[in-house]
């Protein structure tokens, strides 16, 4: 149905800012909140790898100054 007035173009037109919210408000509750999640969940796993390497260079670096003296 299309309209014909203008007072029926802005009930339309609200109607859509109306749903426009709504994806809006859904967005930010349900999706932001799970990115935000596995963002936290990611940087976890990234702080192990990066310990894991400076542990693996330190020990590297031990052995060689081992050898050296």
């Amino acid at each position: 149905m299309t309209p014909k007035t203008t007072r029926e173009h802005i009930i339309s037109l609200q109607g859509h800012v109306t749903g426009l919210k709504r994806d809006i408000s859904n967005i930010k509750t349900n999706h932001l909140k799970h990115m935000h999640e596995d963002i936290d969940k990611l940087g976890g796993k990234v702080d192990r790898i990066y310990w894991v390497l400076l542990a693996a260079v330190g020990t590297v670096v031990l052995q060689l100054m081992e050898r050296l003296f």
